[in-house]
């Protein structure tokens, strides 16, 4: 098989199999008397982001570090105008129904320590472990958060958790853990591999390849998230994904990936890349801040400018 064949296959199975562990994590907690919430917050969370998370391991331990930092950044500028742009060429997004902002500044926050990090060359284990104390505090307020809710009468909502099924039998969440667990490495392994020899037949970097093709791949679940979201005229759900998303990716990722060695960054990164994933997070203060919905227009010019990003990393 072809290298591109290879790395689709790859992409494939990653996407599966996060999505095996996810159905397999949130149904075992649930059994055990996790409240949704937490799961929600937590296990989804981390297994919607597992494919990153892995790649980005495999990336560093198969020296090709430019994939790992390029799927993290290319995925979060992806997810801003793709996974937002492409719904709203279906239909407005209501985001003026929603209250993101405290999550959203959150986000902010978080990508611009990254940024300052990222501007001392190199994320090292003592870097990582800034950002997964950023993690740990946002994890808190959330689940904070959802304590309070909780308080205030509101019940968990399973339904609103896609994999939740209190009457799974533990041998199919048995089953659905070790289908993730395998397929996650498996498939990482492949897509990693496989990419960096796109890259090397076509003479373009590790790098570019991270910010292009594993980065728009790894963003496919947030896609369909989010359009399902948008049909349901979910916009919350929608703008929450996103929001999300981006900051599990930053804070987490590339965290926990330095504790399997060093990340450099490419001097690329810092002229370019972080400030186009920086100008695309800015461009939903509006959004979030002043009640305006992502309509079709918006979607067009969101998807355009992903365009035009592409065009120019590729030239």
């Amino acid at each position: 098989m072809t290298p591109w064949l290879l790395s689709l296959l790859g992409l494939v199975i990653l996407l599966l199999a996060g999505d095996a562990l996810v159905r397999g994590a949130v149904n075992l907690s649930l059994r055990l008397g996790v409240p949704a919430l937490i799961v929600s917050l937590t296990i989804v969370a981390f297994g919607t982001s597992a494919p990153e998370l892995l790649i980005a391991i495999s990336a560093v331990k198969d020296n090709a570090p430019g994939i790992a930092l390029g799927n993290v950044v290319g995925s979060n500028t992806a997810n801003i105008l793709l996974v937002l742009g492409i719904p709203a060429l279906l239909t407005t997004l209501h985001t003026s129904e929603c209250d993101s902002r405290k999550n959203y500044v959150l986000m902010i926050l978080a990508s611009l320590v990254f940024i300052g990090l990222a501007f001392l060359g190199i994320f090292t284990l003592a870097t990582g472990l800034i950002l997964l104390a950023m993690l740990a505090v946002v994890l808190f307020d959330m689940m904070r958060d959802a304590r309070a809710h909780r308080a205030c009468g509101v019940p968990d909502q399973l339904e609103e958790i896609e994999e939740a099924d209190p009457d799974m039998p533990y041998w199919r969440v048995g089953l659905y853990l070790v289908l993730g667990l395998v397929g996650l490495p498996l498939g990482a392994h492949l897509l990693v591999e496989n990419a960096s020899l796109i890259a090397q037949a076509y003479g373009v970097s590790d790098t570019v390849i991270g910010l292009t093709l594993v980065a728009v791949g790894t963003s496919l679940p947030e896609l369909a998230t989010t359009v399902m979201a948008a049909l349901r005229r979910q916009a919350d759900v929608a703008l929450g994904n996103v929001i999300g998303s981006n900051m599990f990716n930053l804070l987490a990722i590339v965290g926990i990936a330095t504790f399997f060695g060093d990340i450099p960054v490419d001097p690329e990164f810092l002229n370019f890349d972080l400030w186009v994933m920086l100008g695309a997070s800015l461009l939903l203060f509006p959004f979030v801040f002043f009640n305006v919905n992502i309509t079709r227009l918006w979607g067009i010019a969101l998807t355009a400018l992903y365009a035009i990003y592409v065009i120019a990393i590729l030239t």
